[in-house]
């Protein structure tokens, strides 16, 4: 037989309407009478009927996710850290993944809305005007991050360009004067949604420019990058720097150089960005822009909640970063 909120309120001798006080954490009672309901659930087996609560509330205690993939480690770290912040906090999470497929993203979104999660994040590919009242048209509470979309979605990450420009005053500080760039996304500049990608390659320009670089940076857009890189003949005279906007390029860069025999950082230097955390196991350690992933997934579900629970989001600036000084600049 199942034990309901009404059978709690009468063990402990109190209203059902303060059980599902404390049962939700919610203020209006004694610490006392909070541990005491709570103790009692936990000595009957209670679980809540999330069926009839959401016929109720209208809530159903989920959130939806919709992400690119998960083989970008950074992406992994983000979704655990998202999963276990909603679970803290009594909530479920749908997870979607888009393949970086402007369609397949809208399908994604759509089976979300389906299922009536109760807010929505989003690491889009899509962008503009038509997505954004697209939606806006849904009346489902939407958090951005990494790429944005628009200033009428809530929108959490870091300033993506002058992180990429005080990576290149490090390396410019070390005595580089010549630089490679790699960033295979940069190729869907104009058709899709790839502000982080663009945001630091302005950066990484910027910083070239501050820093008097007048030597012409190589810029690589093709996803056969790697390829690319072994008919590049390196001047062992001069300080070069490959700049990777994402450490899983850094790492195939890395491997690459390693197997042409140059040694870094002597002959040619790398610099990556997210500091994800398989890096630890990486000879030489990488030098890279940490990028706060979990902070950013525990913060979008924090102040979705909130939005879902008191009405409005938790306004969060822009967050920190920092660089991470490795061995491989």
């Amino acid at each position: 037989m199942r034990i309901t909120i009404k059978d709690i309120a009468r063990i402990c001798g109190v209203s059902p309407g303060t059980v599902d006080r404390a049962l939700n954490n919610r203020v209006g009672i004694s610490e006392k009478t909070r541990r005491k309901v709570l103790e009692v659930a936990e000595e009957v087996n209670y679980h809540p009927n999330y069926t009839a609560r959401s016929l109720v509330t209208g809530n159903t205690m989920t959130i939806g996710v919709v992400l690119f993939d998960l083989y970008n480690r950074s992406f992994a770290q983000l979704l655990n850290a998202i999963e276990r912040k909603a679970r803290e906090l009594g909530y479920f999470v749908y997870i979607t993944l888009t393949d970086k497929d402007r369609e397949n993203e809208l399908k994604c979104i759509d089976y979300l809305v389906k299922r009536k999660v109760d807010g929505m994040i989003l690491f889009s590919v899509n962008k503009g005007k038509k997505f954004e009242t697209y939606l806006l048209s849904m009346e489902v509470p939407l958090i951005s991050i990494f790429n944005y979309i628009s200033g009428k979605i809530e929108y959490i990450g870091i300033p993506e360009r002058q992180a990429m420009k005080e990576a290149v005053d490090y390396m410019a500080n070390k005595g580089y004067k010549h630089y490679i760039y790699v960033s295979p996304p940069l190729r869907y500049v104009g058709k899709s949604n790839v502000y982080t990608q663009e945001e630091r390659l302005y950066g990484f320009i910027e910083g070239l420019e501050q820093n008097g670089i007048v030597s012409k940076p190589l810029i690589i857009k093709s996803d056969d990058y790697v390829e690319e890189l072994k008919h590049i003949v390196y001047n062992l005279n001069e300080k070069v720097a490959i700049v990777c906007s994402t450490d899983l390029y850094a790492l195939e860069v890395m491997n690459e150089l390693k197997g042409q025999g140059y040694d870094i950082p002597s002959q040619v230097g790398v610099m990556g960005f997210d500091d994800i955390d398989m890096l630890k196991y990486i000879t030489p350690r990488l030098t890279t822009v940490k990028y706060p992933i979990e902070e950013i997934g525990r913060r979008a579900v924090a102040s979705m909640i909130h939005k879902i629970s008191q009405g409005h989001f938790i306004k969060t600036p822009l967050l920190n970063y920092e660089i991470v000084e490795g061995a491989s600049i």
